[in-house]
């Protein structure tokens, strides 16, 4: 390969880079999100309307073919909500894409960055109640 080829190849692998959208570097612990008591800390406080990025893992889908899925803090192999055993974290939150999603593995880590939104609200589809959520997210394994 010789240099001006090198060059422009590299042109063109910082372009595509510089391209794609980036998640925010620093990611948020759904735990620094909730208080003992489950109420809000003055960190989600503070943030709300804001975008964030959470960093988690994709519970089971609780639909197919959804633009809604469910982030925990720790992976999670069964849906809650087939089980009646198991227990759903108390640190959660929904995540709202803009369009379908590719489901990943229940064990790989996400930074899932989206506009945070407090308080209770009602997934239509499924019944979810959520209370932290995040709309118009995107996400990229870590």
């Amino acid at each position: 390969m010789n240099r001006r080829r090198f060059l422009s190849t590299s042109a063109a692998a910082a372009a595509a880079v510089a391209a794609r959208p980036a998640l925010a570097a620093e990611a948020i612990l759904l735990r620094d999100l909730y208080n003992r008591d489950m109420t809000f800390t003055e960190l989600a406080l503070s943030l709300e309307g804001r975008e964030v990025t959470l960093e988690g893992y994709m519970a089971p889908p609780l639909k197919a073919d959804s633009t809604f899925f469910v982030l925990t803090r720790r992976p999670l192999t069964v849906c809650p909500f087939c089980e009646t055993e198991a227990e759903w974290p108390d640190d959660i939150a929904a995540i709202h894409t803009r369009r379908i999603y590719d489901v990943q593995p229940f064990n790989v880590k996400l930074l899932t960055t989206g506009i945070l939104e407090l308080g209770p609200e009602t997934e239509p589809d499924t019944g979810f109640v959520s209370r932290l959520r995040l709309t118009e997210a995107r996400f990229d394994r870590v």
